[in-house]
């Protein structure tokens, strides 16, 4: 960790942007993410689609320059790593996994990262045909996580893996899922030491109702938006209000919209205003800052959209998020930050033509911020 750096700031990423056989079948051929991206419509007045790319385009993952320009670009924002989407479905079946394969082979970028299990059942609920089942998540037992862990093992290796007192990071995403999770996750750290490691670092993404002892893990990460999918609208920015026959309507629409398939709409200022109000959470909880979101290009009229999602209402989230670990030791001051680069879900740090650098230029200035400046300044 950098001595000047207030915290270690550490982007999840989706290792996705081209084409795979399965996407093909599923989505059609040629699919990525960037096909929902550029098809985007608006949905309601003053919502803005679709949400182009600006510095790096409509990049092909595949592409070794494309990687570095993302790693160049995250470091000289003050972001320490990326953390890889990783899908393992059990027995050997992985997707998506030719990106992190080639930056662990070939060695670039020099840039820190770890990995985060997906595990997870992928379907149409995109589509709300939650029913068909694309690819089924499974968890076979220990012979299995077994031969999981030997795969991870090359990347754990890796120096230029993040590690948390010296043990490597390794998120799951969902592990009230997985069967007997602190078996599982005792089961991988025994066998990381006998591998030559320390041990292993493992948070899951949760929320409170999941015993961190019960279940195995060392600290959760809040989900992210669900965490905050209580709150209501408190209006429109600027330059985005409706007139008053449309406001009538929204008001009504308001009452109703949970039981039709409408977008969700919700306000990422008040959501800043009551996050920065919170106490600071506990020393087993890694706070996990969401720049914005709207994932309407994925999920059209059951997608849920964030209004004033902008650089400075993200920027009393990443205050706060900061300000939370800044009294831990070093290795522990972890900030998620969801996300570097997914641009279906409206929730990227990615440059955009309507924003630019503005985000990023907001999580450098924060996380090199003076610790009692810094809580002086909260919302």
């Amino acid at each position: 960790m950098t001595a000047s750096l207030t915290a270690r700031l550490i982007a999840f990423y989706l290792p996705q942007y081209y084409p795979t056989p399965e996407n093909d079948l599923w989505w059609g051929k040629g699919f990525t993410e960037w096909t929902n991206v550029a098809k985007a419509k608006p949905l309601f007045p003053g919502h803005k689609q679709p949400n182009l790319p600006s510095d790096l385009g409509f990049y092909d993952l595949r592409v070794p320059e494309v990687r570095q320009a993302q790693a160049d670009l995250a470091r000289a924002y003050g972001i320490e790593g990326f953390c890889y989407w990783h899908y393992w479905f059990g027995d050997g079946r992985r997707l998506l996994d030719r990106v992190f394969n080639e930056v662990l082979e070939s060695g670039k970028p020099d840039f820190p990262f770890c990995l985060a299990w997906a595990n997870e059942d992928w379907n149409r609920s995109w589509h709300g045909q939650e029913q068909e089942l694309l690819m089924e998540q499974k968890y076979p037992g220990e012979e299995d996580y077994r031969r999981h862990f030997e795969f991870l093992l090359k990347a754990f290796r890796d120096p230029r893996y993040i590690r948390v007192d010296n043990k490597p990071l390794f998120v799951i995403y969902n592990p009230e899922d997985l069967p007997r999770s602190r078996e599982a996750i005792t089961f991988w750290k025994k066998l990381a030491v006998e591998a030559g490691l320390p041990g292993l670092y493992v948070p899951g993404v949760c929320d409170d109702t999941l015993s961190l002892d019960e279940s195995g893990l060392d600290a959760r990460i809040p989900p992210q938006p669900g965490l905050f999918q209580h709150l209501k609208v408190d209006g429109w920015h600027p330059g985005e209000r409706p007139n008053l026959m449309v406001r009538a309507f929204r008001k009504v629409w308001n009452k109703v919209y949970p039981a039709l398939p409408f977008p969700r709409i919700y306000s990422y200022r008040q959501k800043a205003k009551m996050y920065a109000n919170l106490p600071r959470c506990d020393s087993r909880t890694i706070p996990c800052a969401m720049p914005n979101w709207d994932n309407t290009p994925r999920c059209g009229k059951r997608g849920v959209r964030f209004i004033r999602a902008t650089p400075e209402m993200y920027r009393v989230v990443l205050r706060k998020s900061i300000a939370d670990v800044t009294d831990r030791p070093p290795d522990h001051r972890l900030v998620f930050l969801k996300s570097w680069n997914e641009w279906a879900e409206g929730n990227h740090l990615e440059p955009n033509q309507r924003y630019g650098h503005e985000f990023l230029k907001v999580t450098n200035e924060e996380v090199f911020r003076r610790v009692p400046q810094m809580r002086n300044e909260m919302v």
